[in-house]
């Protein structure tokens, strides 16, 4: 078996609102050393199994076919046998 951490972010040219009110949000609170602040997901993924080669092909379909928008969005992934 095989836990695949999924981290998917906005490509740097698309806007993120989500992180400018977070970073904002962060300055009134004190923060004032917070320069930028890109907002994101976090996937956590058990895959059933003994094959490396094949857990990190589904995890990558995965990614591309519904947790990212390849459009406006890149991932990485880290998998790791559980």
């Amino acid at each position: 078996m095989f836990l695949a951490k999924v981290h998917v972010s906005l490509k740097p040219t698309v806007n993120d609102p989500q992180g400018l009110t977070i970073a904002r949000a962060l300055g009134r609170l004190g923060f004032d050393s917070v320069d930028s602040l890109r907002a994101g997901k976090y996937f956590e993924v058990k895959i059933e199994g003994n094959d490396k080669v094949v857990a990190e092909s589904d995890v990558k379909s995965m990614c591309e076919k519904l947790l990212a928008n390849p459009v406006i969005e890149t991932f990485t992934f880290e998998l790791e046998a559980v």
